[in-house]
């Protein structure tokens, strides 16, 4: 599929557009920014969207207005009394300095346990937090990933787990692949499986329109729980330096 993607400036708001060979204009607000993008098909013009944007300008203030709002872990550096979070959990973070294997353990639902060589720098210890994560996520996909296939009647070729800055799942139908966000470790496990089903749904309606929520009322009815509870979650926080 042919793609244009540039952007233009409306009100002093900068706006992605991506024009596709669609049939109509898509306007959106990512998290964790409020980053504006329109996907408009290949004839709009950058006039016409610019007077879309104009049309829609006092959502827009309100969605980012509600993402700056939104609470936000600040930099993690993997301190004895952090909080961290799993399936929605907080924990207090508890350094255990061992000359053994790197492990996490969880103890009583309120403390998390980093057990870590006492040379271990923050990078090393933030690293062995998300490798245990990103195999937490890799046990619970699985068994929903087969309960949403069977329910859909679709099949994923294939599904992985990286970090995304500004959306919580992504799926390609024509490779048919699904990707998931590391930070879904973090949240309520209704919060994952509704990722999942919403990514596999794309495999039946590329398009989130009327069609596409129909699927998901059918065969999901709480997904809009689910989706504020993400939306309400505290966001995680970006450091660029760290993988």
């Amino acid at each position: 599929m042919n793609t244009d993607d540039h952007q233009i400036v409306v009100s002093g708001l900068p706006v992605q557009i991506v024009r596709k060979g669609i049939k109509n204009l898509h306007l959106g607000v990512y998290p964790p920014h409020g980053r504006v993008r329109v996907a408009a098909p290949m004839a709009v013009t950058d006039e016409a969207v610019r007077l879309a944007v104009i049309g829609k300008l006092g959502w827009i203030k309100r969605q980012r207005a509600r993402f700056a709002a939104q609470p936000r872990q600040s930099e993690r550096e993997m301190v004895r009394g952090e909080s961290h979070y799993f399936l929605g959990t907080r924990y207090r973070l508890r350094l255990i300095r061992t000359s053994g294997p790197a492990a996490i353990v969880l103890r009583n639902r309120t403390t998390m346990e980093l057990h870590v060589r006492p040379d271990a720098t923050v990078d090393q210890r933030v690293e062995v937090l998300h490798q245990w994560y990103r195999q937490q996520l890799r046990d619970a996909v699985p068994p929903l990933l087969k309960k949403w296939e069977k329910a859909l009647g679709v099949r994923a070729a294939a599904w992985g787990i990286k970090k995304m800055k500004t959306k919580w799942g992504s799926c390609n139908p024509a490779a048919r692949r699904i990707w998931l966000n590391l930070e879904l470790a973090k949240k309520p496990a209704q919060c994952l499986e509704y990722v999942i089903a919403h990514e596999l749904a794309h495999l039946i309606e590329r398009h989130h329109n009327d069609r596409f929520i129909a699927i998901l009322d059918k065969h999901l009815p709480q997904w809009r729980v689910s989706r504020g509870e993400l939306n309400a979650a505290p966001l995680g926080s970006y450091d660029t330096r760290r993988p």
